[in-house]
């Protein structure tokens, strides 16, 4: 079979141009020290490259939520703890009003200081958080509670809130409504809220004379938003619980899929050197024998 000339050397650029590419693109693995340049280079390992960076996106929007969730749970127990100093406050100077001693003059002043703690709970109910609403809003509503002209507390807006999506059809509650944590309170005629309760009774010292009744009923109410404080409270440490165990997991798996994501698109960058170096040598090995070939003065006559 005769070679000819032509067909030697277009042979041998062949042969030295795919090595010279192979080399080029170990050099760009080493460099950039990613494996996968283009979908060309192993699809199935770039659909699954592609399903791993989704499921990373999806995550992040997941921990977002979740560190929203987390950060709202955490002003609400802070909020929490400050109505329950507010309510002992209160129930302090219900005991202190209920002395048949004082006069009509020091049962006003005692009016005068649990007003301030009721407008400091109506604060406090009224407290906004990091995205500008209202920690305790309903679904409706810009602010938690209203106070009307006559004096009065009334709640505002009405539903609850949506709960916040942390993933896999998962959701949780954030915050709870006003009348979640301040309404609701059982007393002896029926139900009333912490606000009504307290300015019931500021009423009645303001009327002077005696206040033991008034004393009495204001203590159990005062008792019992203190429960249901409580109670509140105990669910959103239970929330906060549920999210850390999310936020452990979503950590858990990110660690996972950057290990998979790894193994997948990142360069072994011992074997790739190793394989450049081989590729070099036989290009360079190639590349001499061509020239020596090629000055051959029977070249023409091989066969």
């Amino acid at each position: 079979m005769q070679i000819s000339t032509s067909q030697l050397y277009d042979r041998s650029s062949s042969l030295m141009q795919k090595l010279s590419q192979k080399a080029d693109k170990l050099q760009i693995q080493v460099s950039s020290e990613t494996r996968l340049q283009a979908p060309s280079d192993d699809v199935v390992a770039y659909q699954r490259l592609a399903t791993l960076k989704q499921g990373k996106a999806d995550d992040t929007a997941t921990k977002a939520n979740v560190s929203l969730a987390q950060s709202l749970l955490q002003q609400s127990d802070t909020t929490l703890t400050s109505v329950q100093t507010g309510l002992q406050q209160a129930a302090e100077l219900v005991l202190q009003a209920n002395n048949g001693t004082l006069t009509d003059a020091n049962r006003a002043t005692i009016a005068t200081q649990l007003k301030g703690v009721l407008s400091n709970l109506v604060s406090l109910a009224n407290t906004t958080d990091a995205r500008g609403q209202p920690l305790f809003g309903a679904a409706t509503g810009d602010s938690a509670v209203t106070v009307n002209a006559d004096g009065s507390v009334s709640f505002t807006g009405t539903g609850t809130p949506p709960p916040i999506p942390i993933g896999d059809d998962q959701s949780i509650a954030a915050s709870d409504t006003a009348a979640r944590v301040f309404g609701g309170i059982p007393t002896a005629s029926g139900t009333s809220d912490v606000f009504a309760i307290l300015s019931k009774f500021a009423a009645a010292l303001d009327a002077g004379g005696s206040v033991k009744d008034a004393a009495g009923e204001a203590t159990n109410g005062i008792n019992a938003a203190l429960t249901q404080i409580g109670s509140v409270r105990g669910s959103v440490g239970a929330r906060a619980a549920r999210l850390d165990l999310v936020s452990d997991q979503l950590t858990d798996t990110a660690a996972n899929r950057e290990t998979a994501r790894g193994a997948i698109e990142d360069t072994n960058i011992t074997e790739t050197l190793t394989e450049l170096q081989k590729t070099m040598t036989i290009l360079s090995a190639t590349q001499a024998s061509f020239t020596k070939l090629s000055q051959l003065s029977l070249f023409d006559y091989l066969r």
